[in-house]
């Protein structure tokens, strides 16, 4: 299978073709190209987080703990926080995050499982979506779309890493259809995973029924209407 730094510099490849995409087609400005890069980026390295080896969950929850709490400080402000009940929730999340998630994760999944599937994938686009705190909807799909895009370069790599090119003749590996899936060995992770899936949907779902359709100008430009 690729390695940790094969699979970052691929999606760090694609981030930048979608950043570019942000400004045209798609007509955003550098400050969302620059993000939107980012998050394709991160994307392509999430679904390592099931990773036995140490350093992929030590790299992606070191980053997670220092930009998701950030991420959620204009929804912390709304609801009426003060500045100190603010800093309090950041440094808690921080701390769950960077030592308390490694710990859930070691526990609870087992490498290419479902972790490497589509529907992980979905669900790592909606969360970005709906705790990205922004009035523009159109610019929050835009980008849980590069954090999907970035995640299945991950799983697409994967899967064919898992093919042996003997000149004319193509061997799979046994990992083979292991990372684009939609199911897993387990019933209880798979059910778990789509339950996740399922609310996250609902969540969006409601919250696209408020967006004035203008909000989403860029995929009318993209598509040339």
């Amino acid at each position: 299978m690729a390695g940790f730094r094969m699979h970052l510099s691929v999606s760090a490849t694609v981030g930048v073709l979608y950043g570019a995409a942000a400004v045209r087609p798609c007509g955003f400005g550098p400050e969302t190209a620059i993000l939107a890069t980012a998050l394709t980026a991160v994307g392509g390295m999430l679904p390592d987080l099931d990773s036995e080896s140490g350093r992929p969950v030590r790299e992606l929850t070191g980053l997670a703990a220092a930009v998701l709490p950030l991420l959620l400080v204009p929804r912390l402000l709304s609801a009426g926080l003060s500045q100190e009940g603010v800093l309090a929730t950041l440094v808690g999340l921080y701390l769950l995050i960077r030592y308390g998630l490694p710990q859930i994760l070691r526990r609870m999944t087992v490498h290419r499982g479902m972790f490497h599937s589509l529907p992980a994938m979905l669900i790592a686009g909606l969360i970005v979506y709906l705790e990205y705190a922004s009035p523009d909807r159109g610019l929050r799909l835009f980008l849980a779309l590069g954090v999907m895009l970035g995640f299945f370069s991950h799983l697409i790599l994967d899967e064919l890493y898992s093919v042996d090119f003997h000149g004319l003749r193509l061997k799979l590996k046994s990992s083979a259809g292991s990372a684009v899936k939609l199911l897993s060995t387990s019933w209880l992770e798979t059910t778990v995973c789509y339950g996740i899936l399922g609310a996250l949907l609902v969540l969006v779902w409601k919250d696209l029924q408020q967006t004035p359709a203008e909000q989403f100008h860029w995929i009318r430009t993209v598509a040339g209407k």
